[in-house]
């Protein structure tokens, strides 16, 4: 992030309004800098927590999620095995915070650190299940959650034993099949498609024998469908338009690189006298109107 010494960050997901965090160069000086935050009493914590409730209080708010911070960045620690960047855990954990603070209820003596702690893990699972290769596999919310819990009683990549496979299963709760198909799926690992060798040798990679999806039938009538969808619906759908709410969708979305590529929402705004707000509200009913015409034209 930059800008001064805080920056505001908006997340609809969440809270739906913005919050005040600090704004940072790199992720070092990010956790360095959350972790200087002050922690707050149970006593702040709880007026706070009327302000936000009963008065919808921003600046409340702010004060309970820039105080919990650090436990954003303590618990994100623990899913670094996954490859993925410890800035996106951290953000994915944000939001799951931020979620917390907005259901947090000030009354019923549970301090937010501990409610705090489900949001932020729930929000971290759920950014590795979309994001990470090998969780892919994992369909069920059983093969989710062993998953996890697989992987954190691993203590290496060595197979398990038998005896390892029945303590495991035990200890879960699931059948020792179970616990094997998930650590052969953890174990299993990405077969390239283009060939790796260049020794001039033929090559067998799946990409050689794969079927070419332009040459299919099926293929050949949805490519030609999408093209007139493309070029008569887009048409008509932009003739459904008032003059201004066409250009706007002119210049957002089919300005080639030769013309300058797609203007902004403050570029539109300054020259037609309005707000980009009001901007990206005209775009998004023109939208839903071109939608609805190629609903009809399809």
């Amino acid at each position: 992030m930059t800008g001064s010494s805080t920056a505001l960050v908006t997340s609809s997901r969440a809270a739906g309004a913005m919050w005040a965090v600090p704004a940072v160069g790199n992720i070092d000086s990010y956790i360095s800098a959350v972790n200087r935050l002050p922690m707050l009493t149970a006593d702040e914590e709880v007026s706070l927590g009327r302000r936000l409730r009963d008065h919808a209080e921003l600046d409340a708010a702010r004060q309970l999620v820039m105080s919990h911070l650090r436990l954003v960045v303590s618990i994100s620690r623990q899913y670094m095995g996954y490859g993925l960047p410890h800035a996106d855990l951290i953000q994915e954990g944000n939001v799951g915070l931020m979620k917390a603070v907005k259901r947090f209820d000030p009354e019923r003596g549970v301090r937010l650190v501990s409610f705090a702690m489900h949001w932020i893990k729930a929000e971290i699972h759920e950014f590795i299940l979309k994001n990470w290769r090998l969780v892919k596999v994992a369909t069920t919310k059983a093969q989710r959650k062993l998953f996890f819990n697989l992987r954190s009683l691993k203590r290496d990549a060595r197979t398990l034993s038998p005896e390892a496979v029945s303590a495991i299963a035990q200890e879960l709760d699931v059948r020792p099949q179970d616990v094997v198909e998930m650590e052969t799926r953890m174990g299993g690992a990405d077969l390239a498609l283009d060939p790796v060798g260049e020794d001039g040798e033929d090559s067998y990679a799946p990409i050689a024998y794969l079927r070419a999806q332009h040459s299919e039938p099926l293929q050949v009538l949805e490519a030609r469908e999408f093209d007139q969808l493309q070029g008569e619906g887009l048409q008509q759908a932009l003739e459904s338009l008032d003059e201004r709410s066409r250009k706007i969708i002119e210049s957002r979305w089919l300005r080639d690189e030769d013309e300058g590529g797609s203007r902004t929402l403050q570029d539109l705004a300054d020259e037609y006298g309005v707000s980009a707000e009001r901007i990206r509200q005209i775009e998004a009913k023109a939208l839903k109107t071109m939608k609805a015409a190629l609903a009809e034209y399809a």
